[in-house]
């Protein structure tokens, strides 16, 4: 039996249909829409966190229909070849380029466990030790602050006088109640005098800063509560990267040369 040209050249279409259809989304205007599409806005969604199931797919494959539908009109009309359009195209892809940059950047120069550590010993080093339970009246002068001390001995309330005397607008609402902390958490003058003080001891005198002049007392004192390191891994981690990746850019910076 003779088989003709055509009917080959038709059979082969027809068996490639599939295939053709699979490697495309759909035929718009003519024009194939790649399957290739769906799937970086799919791997853009999954490394967002969002789980794509066949609904998420569906909602992608009508995404890059009208996308497609929409650049061929914007194609018609002209658009791409305007001074606007060129202009933005530049800006993204600048935009592009410096994200992979960095993302490269970053691959190469992971924060390793050992810089964690490192770190971590140090927050651990600077945050040990006790944490004090304190509260302060500020005022801004020697005399104002003597005569509230000579009021707390006689029977007045510290809490009381500290919301209505008190300069310091954080803690003074609340009594002077300045919540757990370490010592190096204030200024020198007002921590040196602070260590000194048992609980439920005050300051016997007015304690001068930069602020002005404090009465201090120390309502509880303990041993400071840390995370462990697996509790915090994570935000020192994003810390030290983001702290590796400006000195990357101040390096790159210093080394330009910019005319």
């Amino acid at each position: 039996m003779k088989v003709t040209l055509q009917a080959l050249s038709a059979a082969a279409l027809i068996s490639a249909a599939p295939w053709a259809m699979a490697q495309n989304v759909a035929i718009v205007n003519g024009k194939a829409v790649p399957t290739a599409r769906v799937e970086v806005l799919a791997q853009q969604m999954a490394a967002g966190g969002r789980p794509v199931d066949d609904t998420v797919r569906a909602q992608l494959k009508e995404e890059v229909i009208l996308r497609e539908i929409f650049m061929q009109e914007a194609q018609k009309r002209g658009i791409a070849a305007s001074p606007e359009y060129k202009a933005q195209m530049e800006l993204a892809r600048q935009t592009i380029l410096i994200r992979a940059l960095f993302a490269d950047w970053q691959k190469k120069n992971p924060v390793t466990d050992a810089e964690i550590q490192a770190e971590y010993d140090k927050f651990a080093s600077a945050n040990a030790g006790k944490e004090f339970r304190a509260r302060h009246i500020l005022v801004e002068k020697e005399d104002e602050a003597k005569a509230l001390i000579a009021a707390i001995k006689g029977g007045a309330n510290f809490a009381d006088l500290a919301k209505q005397k008190s300069k310091d607008p954080g803690s003074g609402a609340n009594g002077g109640d300045l919540d757990w902390a370490n010592a190096a958490s204030y200024v020198a003058e007002f921590s040196e005098a602070m260590v000194k003080l048992d609980k439920g001891q005050m300051t016997e005198t007015p304690v001068k800063s930069q602020f002005g002049w404090h009465i201090i007392r120390v309502d509880d004192v303990r041993q400071a509560k840390l995370p462990t390191l697996e509790e915090v891994k994570p935000q020192i981690a994003q810390q030290m990267q983001q702290q590796k990746m400006a000195e990357y850019q101040k390096t790159l910076r210093e080394k330009a040369k910019v005319q």
